[in-house]
């Protein structure tokens, strides 16, 4: 017992251990061909160089800012209203859905023969062809940018939601209404401020996956050249080994462009600091922002939800239809001629999805569980709990190819083990920020009864804190398996090839003209994380059909 104890009080130590060593590791190892070779002299001649630079630096500051004016505009003006509830409904499970299958159903709702200019041609547009127009791929990285605030803003309304009941908001909003303020002015004097300094974590966290993103840029951005992560991928998979220090050149490189990214942000963040309080002092009441700003929240959460919904009902269409020449908007006839042909091959990439997913998410629950108990027991809060954000703010690029070195070295590349261990490092963060907040909302009466009737701590775990938190747990797992499934540049250069997940295979996919097929590899794709949550909804009503008050304790939201 008094080993178990110890043992359980390591366990958040060992947690932020899991996730610092490895980052470590990886940077040294990414850091070691550039400073031997001759990697910066390379990187420099490269004539892409200036172009792929700007570009990712452009696109990740331009997508996460006009994320985050989405997410705060859409709370001012809406939350609390029916039509907030109703977008919360739409976009929360759009959460779930893998950046790559985002990405190829924007890809064939608004490529030039996708389904929009299929829509309005001939009769609106003339078209009797595709048009030759640059929507995909283009050079200033639109179609990209807007894949990436489409599929961002969910995140971040997620993160403001749970965020929102810290800021004491209803009482700070009614204040200012009974003042006169309008609900966007009153919002942001009164609310944002608190609420801001909660979502400066996940918004860099959107900004450094903004900037350095593969599986989007490789879909929906320019090619030549491309982004700079891009380049870095096909550096780090050419079978020559003469591109590494050129590849480690540019990893360290895109690392300083993402430390100079936040550092410009939070410049930007301390010259408007003033504003509010400005605001403020000049009593501006602002009435008149309400109903533009309600109307824009509207249209932009129509435009991302609906956007997203009709790319996946193209992917799905697609992957059943048989003859479909443009400007058709829908086949001629539907087939399961792909299917029948794409389904062995598809069930066996799937399962090792699945199987790498489910490793690196029950661990991950695990670790979270343990750390959580043991910051409950010790009553005190978790130190340097920053620490978790690390792997979400720092590139993958950066540290990823040095984690394929060191797992060369180990003779442990080309396994599903390793890319679940690989896995691992980027589930974890997302299941303890799925958990925590239900974890430590627990009623703690209920604890302190039990133990006062003699039941140890560990039977009140098992008894008592863990059913009545399994629906929220069940979630953090869902949520840990889609981020799995999603996982692009860990799956290609720890599996070396060798395992093949359905992110990896769309993307590679994508440059093909398939449609069919890739579609249906898409769909599998978004069914694993559906499948996920579906479960983790439907098990503890099923556990608890008799106990309503059982559902009832989810913690806070």
């Amino acid at each position: 017992m008094t080993r178990r104890r110890s043992l359980l009080a390591l366990a958040p130590g060992l947690m932020l251990a899991g996730l610092v060593l490895p980052i470590a590791a990886g940077l040294l190892g990414t850091a070691a061909p550039a400073v031997s070779g001759k990697g910066f002299g390379a990187l420099v001649q490269w004539p892409g160089l200036p172009y792929a630079t700007a570009l990712s630096f452009g696109t990740g500051l331009v997508s996460t800012l006009v994320a985050l004016a989405i997410t705060l505009v859409l709370i001012a003006a809406l939350e609390g209203t029916r039509s907030f509830v109703r977008f919360r409904q739409a976009l929360s499970p759009l959460l779930a859905l893998p950046h790559a299958a985002a990405a190829l159903g924007l890809a064939f709702l608004i490529s030039p023969s996708g389904w929009i200019s299929r829509a309005l041609s001939p009769w609106a547009t003339g078209w009797d062809a595709p048009p030759d127009l640059l929507i995909l791929n283009d050079p200033m990285g639109l179609a990209m940018t807007a894949g990436l605030v489409a599929k961002e803003v969910p995140f971040l309304l997620l993160m403001a939601l749970a965020a929102l009941p810290q800021t004491d908001a209803t009482r700070h909003q009614m204040v200012a209404v009974s003042l006169g303020y309008g609900r966007v002015m009153g919002f942001a004097l009164a609310t944002l401020p608190a609420l801001y300094a909660r979502l400066r974590l996940p918004v860099f966290a959107v900004l450094a996956y903004g900037m350095t993103n593969v599986d989007m840029a490789m879909i929906l951005g320019p090619n030549l050249p491309p982004t700079l992560a891009v380049q870095i991928t096909d550096w780090m998979s050419a079978p020559s080994l003469a591109h590494v220090p050129t590849a480690a050149a540019g990893a360290l490189l895109q690392l300083a462009l993402v430390a100079v990214a936040l550092g410009l942000w939070l410049a930007v963040e301390l010259l408007l600091a003033p504003l509010i309080p400005a605001l403020a002092a000049r009593g501006l009441r602002c009435r008149a922002l309400d109903r533009p700003a309600a109307a824009l929240a509207r249209l932009a959460a129509l435009t991302i939800a609906g956007s997203l919904g009709a790319g996946m009902a193209g992917l799905a269409i697609w992957s059943f239809a048989g003859l479909w020449p443009f400007a058709n908007a829908l086949p001629q006839s539907l087939s399961l001629q792909t299917w029948t042909k794409a389904l062995p091959d598809l069930a066996r990439t799937g399962l090792t999805t699945l199987a790498i997913a489910l490793a690196a998410s029950l661990a991950a629950l695990a670790i979270s569980l343990a750390a959580l108990e043991a910051e409950a027991r010790r009553k005190t809060p978790l130190r340097a709990e920053g620490l978790i954000y690390l792997p979400l703010i720092l590139p993958q690029v950066a540290f990823v190819p040095g984690l394929q070195v060191l797992a060369l070295s180990l003779g442990a590349k080309g396994s599903a083990a390793t890319v679940a261990a690989a896995h691992l490092v980027f589930v974890l963060p997302y299941v303890w920020l799925s958990l925590a907040p239900a974890f430590r909302g627990w009623n703690p009466q209920i604890g302190l009864a039990a133990a006062s009737l003699g039941t140890p701590p560990d039977q009140i775990f098992w008894r008592l804190r863990l059913p009545m938190l399994l629906a929220p747990a069940l979630t953090a797992l869902a949520v840990g398996i889609a981020v799995s499934v999603g996982q692009y540049l860990p799956s290609l250069m720890l599996g070396g090839g060798r395992v093949e997940t359905l992110t990896t295979e769309a993307v590679a996919l994508a440059s093909g003209g398939n449609r069919r097929l890739i579609g249906a590899t898409a769909l599998m794709q978004m069914a694993l994380p559906a499948l996920a949550f579906a479960l983790a909804i439907a098990a503890p009503r099923l556990a608890f059909a008799n106990r309503r008050a059982m559902l009832a304790e989810r913690g806070p939201t």
